[in-house]
């Protein structure tokens, strides 16, 4: 099952692009079927030929709506596919006998056929097997095989080259978001690794320490019972103290340098394709700033990696007295005026207020801010 993923503007105006050539082509190539229905005399199957062509054009326009469309599931593509391949098996009985002798209706329908399979992405070897298929078909229910085969080839090779680029295009954005998506993760598996990291050296050097003197005291208190209180006592003391490093970890007040994150972040936004311009001040910030200041540009940053089409950023972190305020701008902003991604946000700025601090944000003009300030 394909995972439901939000889709940015320009993706879906991409993908609105690709569906609108793709309905062109389909239409293009069912013209010449349509024209044999009305050159058909017999009433009966002209309703049959109109039946044919439109089943087979309503198929065809569904399974090539499932390969534009990457979050539908498995399922529902299977079913589109099975049943454009049904509607093309049925046209053979509904539209050959159309249109008569010298019009070879059927033989359109098989190079729009054969034409879809590559854009359906049904593999190299169904493609080459179906594709020979519909050649031998055009060619045994043809009165003239040969004209019939030519017509099958050209429509098939116009179908492909009108749609291939588009496609291409396509598959090059879907990959291009995955990429970004993918930057993303990485960049909070790397953050969930550097706190691993720092619970390590946090904990580890306090919990051996606590071990040996509780191996001490064990071994102490059948010999001299004065020095094994010593002992305990301390484990005690250090067990507070690994205690308070814990806290202090897990609740971000650990020693913070700003200005490395603000480089690691733009370093992965640049990688990413986003331009990144910076302005810190030269003077170390208070070290309570810097640790919530970071908490609220690695949530920036990661939104807008994940949820944006940003082609610049800035990062501003100026001083002002005691109030420290950093702004993050970027002109990923979508239509909407709602912030699709507020619960991390409000959750940044329940933070902020606790310290005293602030976090408003605005968008305007297709550019998004962030502005957070706090006071020591």
């Amino acid at each position: 099952m394909n995972s439901i993923l939000p889709v940015e503007p320009m993706l879906r105006r991409a993908r609105a692009v690709t569906l609108g050539s793709l309905a062109v082509t389909v239409a293009t190539s069912l013209i010449m079927p349509g024209i044999g229905i009305f050159r058909e005399s017999r009433p009966l199957w002209i309703v049959l030929g109109a039946i044919g062509v439109l089943a087979f054009a309503a198929t065809q326009a569904g399974a090539l709506y499932a390969t534009v469309t990457p979050w539908l599931s498995d399922h529902a593509r299977r079913r589109l596919l099975i049943a454009f391949g049904v509607a093309s098996v049925l046209t053979l009985p509904l539209t050959a006998p159309v249109g008569g002798s010298r019009w070879e209706t059927w033989a359109w329908i098989g190079g729009s056929i054969i034409g879809s399979l590559p854009m359906l992405k049904v593999g190299r070897v169904p493609t080459t097997v179906l594709s020979l298929v519909v050649f031998v078909a055009a060619g045994i229910l043809a009165d003239r095989p040969v004209p019939a085969l030519v017509i099958v080839a050209s429509i098939a090779a116009a179908v492909i080259a009108m749609s291939v680029a588009h496609l291409w295009l396509w598959d090059m954005l879907l990959q291009a978001r995955k990429g970004r998506e993918a930057q993303a993760q990485l960049a909070a598996t790397e953050e969930r690794l550097r706190f691993a990291r720092d619970v390590h050296d946090v904990l580890g050097h306090d919990l051996s320490l606590i071990t040996l003197k509780a191996e001490l005291a064990s071994k102490l208190a059948s010999v001299d019972a004065e020095a094994s209180a010593k002992e305990a006592s301390e484990v005690q003391q250090l067990a507070t103290r690994a205690l308070t490093n814990m806290r202090e970890a897990v609740h971000g007040y650990r020693a913070v340098n700003l200005k490395e994150q603000l480089d690691a972040i733009a370093d992965v936004l640049q990688s990413s394709g986003v331009r990144c311009t910076i302005t810190q001040p030269d003077n170390e910030l208070p070290q309570a700033i810097a640790t919530r200041l970071a908490v609220v540009l690695r949530e920036a940053s990661t939104n807008m990696l994940r949820h944006s089409q940003a082609k610049w950023c800035t990062i501003d972190v100026t001083q002002e007295g005691e109030e420290v305020r950093m702004t993050v701008a970027n002109d990923g902003a979508g239509t909407k005026a709602t912030d699709r991604h507020s619960s991390g946000l409000a959750g940044l700025a329940d933070r902020l207020a606790e310290a005293g601090g602030r976090l408003r944000t605005r968008q305007q003009d297709g550019v998004f801010t962030l502005e957070a300030s706090i006071k020591p």
